[in-house]
């Protein structure tokens, strides 16, 4: 196997419970983002756009529909022979077989496939953040200062800092500490969970903690206190780019429909750094004589009769005569029948709002209306 200088590992197990129906049925990763992509397209197109040809993708929660989206990888230009996307899944050994028991155990049990490809770095990624960087950059920024562990780090604001691991630095940037969720927080540098380390010294680090009985296998909580007391050299690099958690539902709601926007916060339609999906190409989407479009995204495949408002339409939605939708987002395949009305809602892949139907949200508490994958909802 050809050495390499870098490698990425994607850690894409994560259940994502407070997504509540929309992850039920799949891994965090593989819920739909933007219409025609998946949370995950945006860590393996970075990967691509970065120069990275080699990527693990760590499942484990309900994976069936996240593998069969990966595929061979070809999408996004990962299907090589020598390197290309692997999905790697807990396995049995000699000792027996259990699930992940942390972020670092996860990078700890595929040690035998980073080893085969020798790298100088390794690049610790999350599937489930929307973002586009540039990694060779951040590499480089590490490789200047000979470090063993460089974090990214996003400045937030001093009350947000206690939702964060946050990191103390230097004048040199070099970390001096690392405090999770800190109740009285010194910096307001966060980590963004993605990591670029020297292979040697990560690798020595995730052994001494697999041997470490009182250690939840945590990057956050072990890996980086562990390299800080041993005095290695560990720096934050500052990401000034659009970056966002979509761990819950309003995040996830507000990340998509900032896309209606006139001015675009994050353009997920930049070419220069395109954002690769493995979508299946549907036919053209079709408008009806009757139907109405207004600032909305409407990916291939749909059909639509009725109305459509500041909304976004995944591929082979189908919105049929005098239904309204307005303010929502409708996952693949969904299907929106006669009259009914889905105001402020998420709607889940292949579930049915049934002719005159209405899935509202938008009350008092202005809540988003939530309905998961396979589901049939009936209420008037």
């Amino acid at each position: 196997m050809r050495k390499k200088e870098c490698v990425a590992m994607l850690l894409a197990g994560g259940q994502g419970s407070r997504l509540g129906a929309l992850t039920r049925k799949i891994a965090k990763p593989a819920v739909a983002f933007g219409g025609k992509y998946r949370i995950i397209d945006f860590s393996l197109s970075n990967c691509v756009n970065s120069n990275i040809d080699t990527v693990g993708v760590l499942t484990q929660y309900k994976p069936l529909v996240l593998n069969a989206y990966l595929g061979n990888g070809a999408a996004w230009d990962l299907d090589s022979s020598d390197g290309g996307l692997h999905v790697l899944q807990p396995y049995s050994t000699e000792t027996g077989g259990r699930w992940y028991d942390g972020t670092a155990d996860a990078i700890y049990r595929n040690v035998d496939f980073i080893d085969r490809y020798n790298p100088e770095y390794v690049v610790i990624l999350s599937g489930d953040h929307i973002y586009k960087m540039d990694y060779d950059d951040m590499l480089r920024y590490h490789k200047e200062n000979n470090a063993a562990l460089t974090v990214s780090v996003i400045e937030v604001t001093m009350e947000e800092a206690s939702r964060f691991g946050i990191m103390t630095v230097d004048e040199n940037m070099r970390i001096t500490k690392f405090t999770e969720k800190p109740k009285n927080p010194d910096s307001t540098l966060a980590s963004m969970g993605i990591y670029i380390f020297t292979w040697k010294y990560l690798r020595a680090a995730l052994f001494e903690d697999h041997y470490d009985p009182d250690s939840e296998h945590d990057f956050g909580k072990n890996i980086i206190p562990l390299l800080l007391s041993q005095d290695k050299p560990l720096y934050a690099y500052t990401f000034e780019g659009y970056w966002k958690d979509v761990g819950t539902i309003e995040s996830y709601y507000d990340a998509q429909m900032a896309l209606l926007e006139d001015e675009l916060e994050f353009d997920i339609f930049e070419e220069k750094r395109r954002v690769f999906s493995n979508s299946n190409i549907s036919p053209p989407h079709y408008f009806g004589d009757n139907a109405k479009v207004d600032r909305s995204l409407i990916c291939n495949g749909c059909q639509i009769l009725g109305t459509v408002k500041n909304s976004i339409l995944s591929p082979d939605v189908y919105v049929g005569e005098d239904a309204v939708v307005e303010d929502s987002i409708i996952l693949p395949g969904a299907v929106i029948e006669k009259g009914a009305r889905v105001i402020k809602a998420i709607v889940g892949e292949s579930t049915t709002i049934c002719e005159n139907a209405c899935f509202c949200g938008g009350n008092e508490n202005n809540k988003i209306a939530l309905i998961g994958d396979n589901e049939r909802y009936e209420s008037a």
